[in-house]
């Protein structure tokens, strides 16, 4: 509290048995000892105080949010277990309802009953062609 080691404790006894006198000390150190007895009462009595009042005003589920709100470990698990409880949960149709915005179909020319699919063989005249010289030059 004060820091003080024997040495200063031994100087500051050696002058107070000079000043005080060696009849006196003895009352001395107990009204000393009384008055810190006194201090230390008020103290506890008003940390008391304190910490009732912060209980009726509820600063200890304030303080527990914020140390749950300022701990990472925990802040990264709930945000890892919300993600995967939302992968688990996911519905892309009920999304599309919700917010309003159809999801795009993709679609193959497989899947499209109006226009034949496409084969191979039909696709390579046209790359044949492009990839031919152009022998037509205007004069």
């Amino acid at each position: 509290m004060l820091d003080i080691g024997w040495s200063e404790l031994l100087v500051i006894g050696v002058v107070a048995l000079i000043v005080v006198g060696p009849k006196d000390l003895p009352v001395l150190f107990r009204r000393m000892g009384e008055v810190t007895g006194k201090a230390r009462a008020m103290a506890r009595e008003f940390s008391r105080a304190m910490e009732q009042a912060a209980d009726e005003a509820g600063v200890k589920d304030l303080q527990t949010t914020l140390k749950a709100a300022a701990n990472p470990r925990q802040m990264g698990l709930d945000a890892i277990n919300k993600a995967a409880e939302d992968l688990e949960n996911w519905d892309p149709d009920r999304d599309a309802r919700t917010d309003g915005i159809a999801t795009p179909k993709i679609s193959t020319p497989l899947q499209t009953a109006d226009r034949p699919a496409a084969t191979p063989a039909a696709a390579e005249p046209a790359a044949d062609a492009a990839a031919a010289p152009a022998d037509d030059k205007p004069a």
